[in-house]
């Protein structure tokens, strides 16, 4: 055996066992990988480092870049919305919808960018329907690298076969030839999860049980209400005409109002002197005795849910909070009327302790002292000006990004400027890069935004590994491996070899790129065919289709950008990976042996 070849196993397999034992980190792996190749001379030192300069590298921080700014317009939550108002939200349905979804897109734009595409909206689905991300995530992602093999161009290995066969003299695929067998693997992944993610995938918690989160922990520590109830003032009622205040609602009746509706907008905690109106929704929150007795009292009518009234019920937009009172805060010795909370912040305060004990009743007018806290209720951009002034310590940790849905467009007219750049023959770099700098320039994020969107951890990952697979061709690892497990198997059955096939392409995708792989492949499977007495072109789109068999291990860019997003581990992927590449395996030769020989 030629010494080079011996030392690429030794690196190739130390490699393997630190990203599955993650003895240091996975990136530091990688750099070391990259620096064994060269240290040892099996790769000059330009060689070593073309990571950094890698098509895959820039399309990977381009796509960080523009998932981000997505995100930031809260274009993706409104499609977790409107996608959990259509199916409801059991987790089962969410997983079947969104594979499907995320797997036809894949099919016909880069699977890299199906997958940044969507998961803002993954992360935000989970929350809504409270399961842990990873459940979602790690399928999700799947199902991109699957979507993939739909059509001869969802991926670039795929698009390359053609070339392949064609200069081995024999007839090219159209365009929708490999459709069928991607439709039975996206439909198995899918199954797969469905009957089987309990086992194989990460369930947040011990025992699939959530973590609470801050808001939860604040609800069940003040035994607070989770339900706001909506309610419109008829024409008659005499309600209309008085003032919140005058309608006795926090001294009668000790319940609060949360919001009050103004033709197409939304008042939040109004201010005491607000004026109802007919026809006005109002949101209520309190004991259901109480808000019963002022319904009634009022004549009110009960209100079907309104759309602008959205923000309240989703924990993304709004919430309960603890807040305190400093002793250098200008509140103390003032009350709330005398302070005006509502008319200065927009935000409801519901509950009151003061000396460690519970205010009861309406509270307006009790002096506020040092170290009395305050539950309040508010959107989160109202809470965070509230924070940032000196009257209040916030107490509650929460966090809240700003969306900017005027920027919807240019957002997704970057994404899309990408996909058709890409579609058109440009690289993916290119094309995703072109995509992240027009963001920039139509001011959705800023430049220094634009950096911090970056995981580096992700990017120095498919630094360090990418020579791992220049060095594999160049030093003809790759094609000693092959042709001695094809000479072992080129007179067994034709099922033995269709096996043998994928296994060699799905090995080899893991530790080079799927391109590598099919190049490397193509021409000995042509050859193999040919000895064996059977059609070598099914043979070479049976090695294409499982180059994009990439589960077992993050070094694939779908996995390596939901790794972090999913709080995977490498042990993860080979878990939930390694289910998935016996299923992928399984389905796509046993598909190929029934429809091509």
């Amino acid at each position: 055996m030629d010494p080079q070849i011996l030392i690429v196993l030794v690196i190739m397999g130390f490699t393997i066992f630190m990203l599955v034992t993650e003895i240091v980190r996975i990136d530091v792996t990688a750099i070391l990988t990259m620096l064994a190749l060269s240290w040892t001379g099996i790769l000059t030192s330009s060689e070593a480092l073309s990571g950094f300069s890698s098509n895959a590298v820039v399309a990977m921080i381009a796509v960080m870049i523009l998932g981000e700014g997505v995100a930031r317009t809260g274009m993706m939550s409104r499609f977790s919305k409107w996608l959990l108002k259509r199916i409801g939200t059991n987790k089962n349905s969410v997983l079947g919808s969104l594979t499907l979804s995320v797997g036809t897109l894949s099919g016909v734009i880069q699977n890299i960018g199906a997958a940044a595409l969507f998961l803002p909206s993954i992360i935000d689905i989970a929350r809504r329907i409270k399961v842990s991300a990873s459940v979602l995530i790690m399928p999700i992602g799947f199902a991109a690298i699957i979507g993939g093999t739909l059509t001869m161009v969802g991926s670039g290995h795929l698009i390359l076969t053609n070339d392949l066969l064609e200069s081995a003299n024999l007839e090219p695929y159209g365009l929708f030839a490999v459709t069928p067998v991607g439709v039975a693997l996206l439909v198995a992944a899918m199954l797969f999860f469905l009957f089987f993610g309990k086992i194989f995938l990460p369930q947040g918690e011990k025992g699939g049980k959530l973590e609470k989160t801050e808001q939860e922990k604040v609800i069940d520590a003040f035994n607070l209400k989770k339900d706001i109830r909506f309610f419109r003032i008829p024409k008659g009622s005499p309600l209309a005409g008085k003032s919140i205040e005058e309608s006795g609602i926090w001294t009668t009746y000790d319940i609060n109002i949360l919001a009050l509706s103004h033709d197409k907008h939304v008042d939040y905690a109004p201010w005491r002197e607000t004026t109802f109106d007919d026809s006005q929704i109002m949101a209520l929150y309190g004991e259901k005795e109480k808000i019963n007795r002022y319904v009634d009292d009022y004549q009110l009518e009960p209100a079907e849910f309104h759309p602008m009234f959205e923000g309240l019920e989703d924990p993304e937009e709004s919430g309960f909070v603890e807040v305190i009172v400093p002793p250098r805060s200008e509140l103390v010795g003032q009350s709330i009327r005398q302070f005006s909370m509502r008319k200065r912040y927009a935000v409801e305060p519901v509950m009151l302790f003061s000396k460690g004990q519970r205010v009861e009743g309406d509270f307006s007018d009790h002096e506020i002292e040092p170290g009395d806290t305050f539950i309040i209720y508010g959107p989160w951009d109202h809470i965070k000006n509230l924070e940032s002034t000196d009257p209040f310590v916030v107490a509650t940790p929460f966090s809240f990004e700003s969306k900017d849905p005027s920027k919807t467009w240019q957002a997704a007219g970057s994404f899309l400027l990408a996909i058709v750049l890409a579609m058109s023959g440009f690289s993916i770099s290119i094309s995703f890069l072109t995509g992240a700098i027009v963001m920039v320039l139509s001011k959705v994020m800023t430049i220094q935004e634009a950096y911090k969107a970056i995981e580096w951890k992700v990017v120095f990952l498919l630094v360090g590994l990418i020579p791992l697979g220049v060095a594999m061709q160049n030093s003809g690892t790759a094609e000693f491996l092959a042709e001695n497990v094809m000479n072992v198997v080129e007179d067994g059955h034709i099922l033995l070899l269709l096996f043998t096939v994928g296994i060699l392409s799905t090995v080899f995708s893991l530790v080079m790129s799927n391109v590598g792989a099919v190049v490397v492949l193509a021409p000995l499977v042509v050859s193999i065919g040919a000895i064996a007495g059977v059609d070598p072109r099914p043979l070479v789109l049976l090695a294409a289709v499982n180059a994009g068999n990439s589960f077992v291990l993050p070094t694939h860019q779908v996995n390596a950008l939901m790794m972090t997003a999913g709080g995977y581990k490498t042990r993860d992927y080979f878990k939930a990976g390694g289910g998935m590449t016996i299923v992928f395996l399984v389905v796509s030769v046993l598909f190929f042996y029934y429809a091509f020989f």
